[in-house]
């Protein structure tokens, strides 16, 4: 079946290499012209956010790349004489994500996440000096701390020296290329998520960047994903002299590639994914011009674009609860979170350990578990965890489906999720839909060779995979009820605490 694994021997060409720069690893594998990942050929390195203070969530710029060439050397050393077919690289990676360069083009600053929320205190100043309406429609962004320019005016208010000392400023892939090729560009797929992107037009947009501490020339030139780079540096073209004169596709966020691995290429499909964070995603080639204040429009390319809505909260949730409740991933647990009850314990969540980005885009607030008793038990907690991140994404749905009306297919990708068949039931009631898993385990990877291979010419653009498809979850239509009435009462609480606080 497309999509998953095949062995070396029956693998179609041409082959490509996919570079996955995750939030919580790094993986390198060689897939076939249907989007197969070829046996035996994947290297991987798992690592975490640095948060050295409260509400940092960094990452070494140097210690990163590290791991992508090693991914790399793993995946080409693997592969050995199919290291020699390969036809191109494409590369899928986190977003938002921004680093300072300074004149010998090293870092002078960490890689400042999209995760990290000490810019927080910055998006009522955009609000005061800018119409955020105005910039929304422009961009496909809130002034949110995930966003860059939050995060250009906390660095001018709390780190002046590294402004002074960043020549230019640049994402994990532009720095990719600029090791690798002594050259910088940035795909409008990257941009798209930095909020400094004018979505229509695909130019930086020059009157928010006036209201910021940087200019145009400081950021990298921007390019469509089909224009690659070739001819690595001396260094690198001994390190792989299989990839030496390989075509290297700019890096795509792994939002849209996660899509396009899942085979969700049309209006019709809807991508869920829940890893560390949580999403619901449409792709399409139709202009996005009425987008709903709770949602964001970014970019695969200059004719695809993609909306939807994000958590900041999703895995991440699930890995805090059994840690801090002592749980521990075996069947046992599994089986004692499928026997509570929906909604039963009694608990209202607000599910914001690293504050909320949609809908309500509130980047300073932070979670509330409100009705525990002495009775409330501990796999109660975390049910209730699981059901406030369904909620949420039950939310982020009624908005989607009021511009989309089309969806027939809501596909789940995301290690979280598909570890856990009962988030995943939970998550089908919540959205009253039915929900399919996805039969790639590694969306973002497989999407990133998907479209490598696209700009190759050997696939037609936006091909679907009409089988990438497994288990189908049905929503229960009495649970649906259930949690609609929990979802009022989440809203209620956030209604209390959070709306009334920021008014």
């Amino acid at each position: 079946m497309a999509g998953s694994s095949v062995s070396s021997a029956s693998a179609e060409p041409p082959i490509v290499l996919a570079v996955d720069i995750g939030s919580s690893s790094v993986r390198a594998t060689l897939f076939d012209r249907l989007g197969q990942a070829v046996e035996g050929t994947q290297a991987a390195e798992a690592y975490a956010f640095e948060a050295g203070e409260p509400g940092a969530a960094e990452a070494d710029a140097e210690a990163l790349l590290g791991r992508i060439l090693r991914c790399v050397d793993g995946a080409l050393a693997q592969a050995g004489a199919w290291a020699d077919r390969i036809q191109g690289v494409g590369i899928s990676t986190f977003v938002t994500n921004i680093l300072g360069v300074g004149e010998d083009d090293r870092p002078v600053t960490p890689i400042y996440t999209y995760a990290d929320t000490r810019a927080e205190a910055e998006a009522p100043s955009l609000r005061a000096d800018l119409d955020e309406r105005a910039v929304h429609d422009r961009t496909g962004c809130r002034f949110h701390t995930s966003y860059l320019p939050a995060r250009f005016r906390w660095l001018a208010r709390t780190q002046p020296e590294h402004l002074k000392r960043a020549k230019r400023w640049m994402s994990i892939g532009d720095y990719l290329f600029l090791r690798l090729f002594g050259r910088t560009c940035v795909s409008y797929s990257v941009a798209s998520w930095s909020g400094l992107l004018d979505r229509r037009r695909l130019i930086w947009d020059e009157p928010l960047l006036s209201f910021l501490p940087i200019d145009v020339s400081q950021l990298s030139p921007l390019t469509e994903i089909d224009q690659p780079l070739s001819g690595l540096r001396a260094e690198f073209a001994g390190r792989w002299p299989s990839l030496r004169t390989v075509p290297w596709f700019p890096a795509i966020g792994d939002g849209a590639t996660a899509n396009v691995g899942a085979g969700c290429t049309s209006p019709r499909q809807m991508a869920l994914t829940v890893g560390t964070s949580a999403a619901l995603r449409i792709l399409t080639s139709e202009p996005v011009e009425r987008l709903p204040w709770a949602l964001w429009c970014y970019r695969l390319d200059r004719r695809r674009q993609l909306f939807g809505g994000a958590l900041t909260e999703g895995g991440s949730v699930f890995s805090w609860a059994k840690a801090v409740l002592n749980f521990h991933d075996t069947p046992s647990l599994e089986a004692a979170l499928a026997a509570v009850e929906p909604d039963a314990h009694g608990l209202t969540v607000l599910p914001f350990f690293s504050g909320e980005r949609s809908p309500g885009w509130a980047g300073d607030v932070r979670a509330v578990i409100d009705g525990l008793s002495l009775r409330t038990a501990p796999i109660e907690i975390l049910r209730a965890c699981l059901e406030a991140v369904a909620l949420r994404l039950a939310m982020v749905y009624d908005d989607l489906a009021a511009i989309a009306p089309q969806v027939e297919q809501i596909v789940a990708n995301g290690g979280a999720i598909l570890r856990s068949p009962t988030w995943m039931q939970i998550i089908a009631d919540a959205l009253g839909r039915p929900v399919v898993t996805s039969a790639s385990t590694e969306a973002s990877s497989r999407g990133a060779a998907l479209v490598a291979l696209e700009s190759l010419g050997a696939r037609p653009e936006g091909e679907s995979d009409a089988c990438l498809t497994g288990t189908v979850y049905q929503p229960d239509p009495t649970r649906h009820r259930i949690y609609r009435t929990a979802m009022e009462r989440q809203h209620e609480l956030y209604r209390r605490l959070i709306i009334t606080a920021h008014k």
